[in-house]
């Protein structure tokens, strides 16, 4: 894999940028209103402790239509236009309304009833953390659909892009925006990426998410790093810290996306995504590591933490934990499974043993996805066993 200069990549992304760029101006106002009402009815009826269902007709027709014929087709993937691909499982999560709480068992792919509420879990979590002085910070990956929703929205014969000046309305989303206020309120720190990820979806680098893959590019990885890693950097502890050098090198790799797989290798294409690659700085022989067990830092969660770091994922040391290190110029640890990231990484912390000794801050990355379609479901994992 060989480096990318600046110029091409600045050349690549004219190219696709002119092609997502052609909008209706009047339908986006439109729609922005739509759905900013539509938010204000969910917050209202929410207030007055009304059970509002996002499915009982305010639902986008097109999510419900999609969904349902997925489900009656047995499909595992959507096609949208110019190539992108989207997995079935993403606009069913946006589709089931409010998911926690009371609703949780009804809703949630959970083998079990139990098992099923993510707000029951994830709070449980919070309190074991914070008994040991850890710090938990929530990142939920947001869906590809929620911030290109265009190409398996559009009908016709012509794909427009709305604008995307406007990142305060017209979310798919609204139930996770809720959840997010609703875990906020109980003491747990959560960065909401999808106000970030909405200005940034033409930006210069290519788009946020992998056309033919369900993971984010590393250029949304590197964003939300950033974000998290502004968090941490701001903490006494860290700023007392001693500061790893680390240097990035620009480059390219082809993938072929998982649901392009799913689809079957003959319906696909491969796509070529834009990389950056970090490394630590050399001293004599040796050079720094971007992943440690010893580290304060942890960074926990489902393939989104794998994805561009693991060789056998793309790509290495060009994901969401080697931009963390960087960012905070030290090495993080990190727990990453390919499977849910729901309970199965608390399972892993588990089975170490040692109890998250020595720990600061615990950053948790998983799809959005995770909150419903995790069949493994949301247990109550004792990490931290209360002495």
């Amino acid at each position: 894999m060989g480096t990318t200069t600046r110029a091409a990549t600045k050349r690549d992304f004219r190219v696709w940028k002119r092609r997502c760029q052609s909008h209706s101006r009047a339908a986006s106002v439109y729609r922005s209103f739509r759905w900013t009402l539509l938010c204000l009815i969910v917050i209202s009826g929410v207030v007055a402790g009304q059970d509002f269902d996002a499915t009982s007709g305010e639902q986008p027709a097109w999510v419900a239509k999609k969904v349902t014929a997925a489900d009656t087709a047995e499909q595992q993937v959507l096609e949208g236009r110019d190539g992108w691909l989207y997995p079935v499982s993403e606009l069913r999560a946006l589709s089931v309304g409010r998911f926690w709480g009371e609703r949780a068992a009804e809703v949630s792919r959970a083998a079990k009833p139990e098992n099923a509420d993510p707000l029951a879990a994830i709070v449980d979590f919070h309190q074991q953390l914070k008994r040991s002085e850890i710090r938990l910070i929530l990142v939920p990956v947001p869906g590809k659909v929620v911030i290109y929703p265009e190409p398996l929205a559009t009908e016709g014969e012509k794909l427009e892009w709305k604008a995307s000046d406007d990142v305060d309305s017209e979310r798919l989303d609204c139930w996770h925006s809720e959840f997010y206020g609703v875990l906020r309120a109980r003491g747990i720190e959560v960065i909401d990426l999808v106000p970030e990820f909405r200005r940034q979806r033409f930006a210069e680098g290519g788009p946020l998410y992998c056309r033919t893959d369900s993971h984010w590019t590393p250029r949304a990885a590197l964003l939300a790093a950033e974000n998290v890693s502004a968090m941490v950097a701001a903490s006494d502890w860290a700023k007392g810290s001693p500061r790893t050098d680390y240097q990035t090198r620009l480059g390219k790799v082809q993938i072929t996306g998982d649901l392009t797989v799913l689809l079957g290798k003959e319906r696909g294409a491969s796509e070529t995504i834009s990389i950056e690659s970090v490394r630590g700085v050399r001293s004599g022989t040796t050079a720094a590591a971007l992943v440690d067990r010893s580290s304060p830092v942890v960074v926990i969660g489902d393939s989104h933490t794998l994805v561009f770091h693991d060789p056998q994922l793309f790509a290495a040391d060009s994901g969401f934990p080697d931009f963390v290190a960087k960012q905070l110029g030290m090495p993080v640890d990190l727990i990453g499974v390919r499977g849910s990231g729901a309970t199965t990484t608390r399972i892993e912390i588990l089975r170490r043993r040692d109890q998250l000794a020595g720990k600061k801050v615990l950053i948790w990355c998983l799809s959005f996805r995770e909150f419903t379609e995790s069949e493994a479901g949301w247990r109550k994992v004792p990490v931290i066993p209360v002495r």
